[in-house]
């Protein structure tokens, strides 16, 4: 017998199903101060290690979510050493690791249930109504269904999905028929060992997909690409940059759905999938080129591009960065490129810089700047000669919305005492330059002083202000 309740949630967001993708962005969503309920069809939770590889991208994910035991838990790759081709030239470790996905959910729920946040077991998504108040979502747990309002719906519920069925959302990619092969992990018989352990597979055919859209309306959708492929370098590489690409789905939008707490216009929801669809399309471009040449040879191709460490995946082509250092010339889009430390543009990865002494109100010691950003709130960061001329631009932070705390003229003093910084971030002497690094540690302004500070704070670009500031300087 089924039966009916109606409830009233207080919820912001209905997260669906609770693999890494709706776990990141319930995590994300939670240490921004927004309540989140996941619901999960599986009455048990999943067993097996599905997409183990993780590049360096997803170890810094990690860290700035605060759960640095994925990455000490996490497995190193066997001792391999590689060369270049026709060259005894070894070639640079890839920083690779591997944590199976029923270990990574554990961690991840540990840390949702700091915040009082437990899976919803057994509870299948029905349907969905939005409206431009909200969603009206209907689920069902032991035949009993539950209707209840929410104020917007993120499914992570893979290329199945109910919620991209009923959103029309369709596949963009192909499907290739013309590789087929079987492959196998062989542990041989020998002394004293009393089993024989055998693991098959055979591919056919291979999908090479991703969604045509990340958002419809107020219902998003995450981490849906698909590639099954028939090679195991083009398999491995595909699940690293997946068990990457899809949780970076998940910071990204819950960056947009900053919208819901009243401080961002909700027309940033649009840059998500305008951000997100073409570094998912060259993902799949970049891996699907190993296969090809695999195919081609027949032989394994064994792929040490820094290209595939992630590190240079760029959105320089948004609309909502802001760069006043270079010109306004239409360039192809290049979103994975390459990590390139002699240019840093809006749009760009944020990079890091150790040894930085803090002064002022805070008790001296070193730090690193990574280990002051966090997905919580923005950070203006003012290379400046001094005091005087960084209080200036921080002033700016006075004339704006007060919704948001912010401390001026600064939160934290840092020097750069080895030069580390001004390095990284490209500084020349004399040089003032002011850099706003948005929440998914994405440049996402940098100008010469208060006007470009002013500019970006505008509609167009976040429309609020930072919660955290600080500057650094040389004497």
């Amino acid at each position: 017998m089924v039966s009916t309740t109606r409830l009233r949630a207080n919820l912001v967001q209905l997260i669906i199903d609770a693999g890494p993708v709706g776990l990141v962005a319930a995590l994300t969503l939670f240490q921004n101060g927004i309540s989140v309920c996941i619901i999960n069809k599986d009455p048990h939770p999943r067993i097996g290690q599905c997409g183990t590889g993780m590049w360096p991208r997803s170890h810094e994910l990690y860290n700035f979510l605060g759960i640095s035991e994925v990455i000490s838990l996490a497995k190193p790759a066997p001792l391999i050493r590689f060369y270049k081709p026709r060259t005894l030239e070894s070639l640079k470790d890839n920083g690779h690791r591997s944590m199976g996905q029923q270990l990574l959910d554990v961690i991840l729920q540990h840390h949702l249930e700091k915040f009082s946040c437990y899976v919803k077991i057994s509870t299948k998504l029905r349907s969905f109504e939005q409206s431009d108040e909200g969603v009206t979502v209907v689920l069902a747990k032991n035949g009993i269904s539950e209707t209840f309002d929410t104020k917007w719906i993120i499914g992570a519920d893979g290329t199945k999905s109910i919620v991209r069925k009923q959103l029309g959302l369709t596949f963009l990619g192909e499907t290739r028929d013309d590789a087929q092969v079987v492959t196998g992990d062989i542990c041989l018989t020998d002394v004293g060992l009393e089993r024989l352990l055998v693991w098959m597979s055979y591919f056919k055919p291979s999908n090479i997909w991703m969604v045509n859209k990340f958002s419809k309306g107020r219902v998003l959708v995450a981490g849906m690409s698909i590639a099954q492929w028939v090679v195991r370098d083009s398999i491995q590489a595909y699940k690293m940059h997946n068990m990457t690409s899809r949780p970076l789905d998940s910071q990204h939008e819950d960056g947009s759905l900053r919208s819901s707490k009243g401080l961002a216009n909700k027309s940033l929801l649009e840059t998500y999938s305008a951000e997100r669809l073409p570094v998912i399309s060259e993902m799949l471009g970049v891996t699907t080129s190993i296969l090809n040449k695999t195919m081609a040879s027949k032989e394994p191709q064994i792929e040490q591009n820094s290209i595939l460490f992630m590190l240079g995946i760029n959105c320089r082509f948004s609309t909502i960065v802001l760069d006043e250092f270079v010109t306004s010339v239409t360039k192809p889009i290049n979103t994975y490129g390459v990590l390139d430390e002699g240019h840093l543009e809006a749009g760009d990865r944020v990079p890091d810089a150790p040894n930085m002494l803090q002064v002022g109100r805070t008790e001296p010691g070193t730090t690193t700047l990574f280990s002051l950003y966090r997905p919580w709130y923005h950070t203006i960061l003012v290379f400046a000669l001094g005091l005087a001329d960084a209080t200036l631009i921080l002033g700016a932070l006075e004339t704006y919305n007060k919704i948001m705390s912010v401390v001026s003229p600064a939160d934290l003093v840092l020097i750069d005492q080895e030069g580390h910084a001004y390095s990284a971030y490209l500084m020349e002497a004399g040089q003032t330059k002011v850099f706003v690094i948005r929440p998914d540690r994405v440049v996402g302004a940098l100008v010469h002083g208060t006007e470009g500070v002013k500019k970006y704070s505008s509609g167009k670009y976040i429309g609020w202000w930072p919660e955290y500031s600080f500057f650094t300087y040389d004497f």
